[in-house]
């Protein structure tokens, strides 16, 4: 397996140790959910910011896994959330200063299948980890990524902004909507106070539209299930054409959880409260046309409509992120077309050539970001006349 370069070796406009104003040179930062999709992603671009990063999660599930293509050099602690005694040893033992909390059972489908294991991993699996954070004195700063199906889906065109009213219909969303009221009452029963640590804890919430992006293999996920189309040469079924969604890049909202940590390291008691990363309006987009968008770039792939019963899924959801882009200076860098290609591009050059892009793609999103002029990215880099 031919892996990249090390980011010291590529040629940025710039160190990658300027980015979010170097916050995180040097920190011990903690990611629950290193294994996954977006923890593995998160691991990768913390290691590039200088962070001294540690991961704590299940064990990867078999078959092709992020992390493992990555190869990265990191101290972790596989463990399950619902170990209450086993979280508080590895916090313990790493003393992280920041935690970013992704470890979840992310998939809706799933948690109509384990409900009673989805609202223990997803609930009482945060209580355990603010309980272990409680008792680890290193740590100034949490953000729990929850994600948009913790609204009250109403199903309206408007987007949802931070203050409406939380709710779900699934298991999966129902256990994010807990999710974010437990992370709102340690905040202020605990956290946001001394709590007999020697300062106060700040504790944000990330909630976040669909991701995609290279590396992800998950079950009932769209863009896994058409890489596995174009690969296989199969038809893949398809549940719910015409159903909405926010999808954006992964870096767009990694970008996010990065600018609020960042933030709360500088002011504890600024922005420890929910923020909503979503895409712009390129990114609002049926699944039929996200569909369309990534077989352009790979046109193996082929799809049928299931027309089988289905579990009730949200057929429109779109998130306002006024605050984050007033209040944080975050906005999305790609729009959906440059998402799709890169991501299609990802696989296909794993699958072709045994390569492996991330880097690839997090130098080319910070050079982007540059060009746009987002604080977080550092001085604006100028077009080429």
């Amino acid at each position: 397996m031919r892996r990249d370069l090390p980011f010291a070796a590529l040629s940025l406009r710039g160190p990658f140790d300027e980015l979010f104003a170097g916050a995180y040179v040097g920190r011990r930062v903690l990611v629950t959910g290193h294994t996954g999709f977006k923890g593995s992603w998160l691991a990768l671009w913390l290691q590039a910011l200088g962070a001294d990063v540690c991961g704590l999660a299940l064990p990867a599930e078999p078959g092709p896994n992020h992390l493992q293509l990555l190869d990265l050099a990191m101290d972790e602690a596989l463990v399950d959330l619902r170990d209450a005694a086993a979280v508080g040893v590895a916090l313990q033992r790493f003393q992280p200063e920041v935690v970013f909390h992704l470890a979840a059972q992310p998939l809706v489908r799933r948690s109509y299948r384990e409900p009673a294991a989805t609202f223990d991993v997803n609930v009482m699996g945060l209580v355990n980890l603010l309980e272990a954070v409680r008792a680890t004195p290193s740590v100034r700063v949490v953000v729990n990524a929850t994600t948009d199906k913790c609204y009250l889906n109403r199903e309206t065109v408007s987007g949802y902004r931070e203050d409406d009213a939380l709710g779900g219909r699934d298991p999966y969303s129902a256990s994010k909507a807990c999710a974010e009221i437990v992370s709102a009452s340690y905040r202020s029963s605990f956290l946001a106070a001394d709590d007999g640590r020697g300062r106060p804890v700040a504790l944000a919430t990330a909630r976040a539209g669909n991701v995609v992006g290279g590396g992800d293999w998950s079950e009932d996920r769209l863009v896994p299930d058409l890489v596995r189309s174009a690969v296989s040469g199969r038809s893949v079924p398809i549940r719910y054409p015409q159903a909405t969604r926010p999808w954006q890049h992964v870096l767009e909202p990694l970008a996010g959880y990065l600018a609020i940590g960042q933030r709360l390291l500088a002011d504890p008691a600024a922005d420890a409260e929910a923020w909503n990363f979503g895409p712009d309006a390129s990114g609002q987009m049926s699944v039929a046309q996200v569909i369309v968008a990534f077989a352009r770039h790979w046109p193996a792939v082929r799809c049928d409509v299931d027309r089988s019963l289905q579990p009730h899924e949200a057929g429109l959801l779109h998130l306002d992120c006024a605050k984050a882009r007033a209040r944080l200076g975050w906005r999305p860098v790609w729009d959906a077309a440059t998402t799709f290609a890169r991501t299609a591009a990802w696989y296909r050059r794993q699958h072709e050539r045994a390569e492996i892009a991330s880097r690839d793609d997090i130098e080319c999103y910070v050079a982007d970001a540059r060009r746009a002029g987002l604080a977080w990215a550092g001085e604006k880099v100028a077009e080429a006349a």
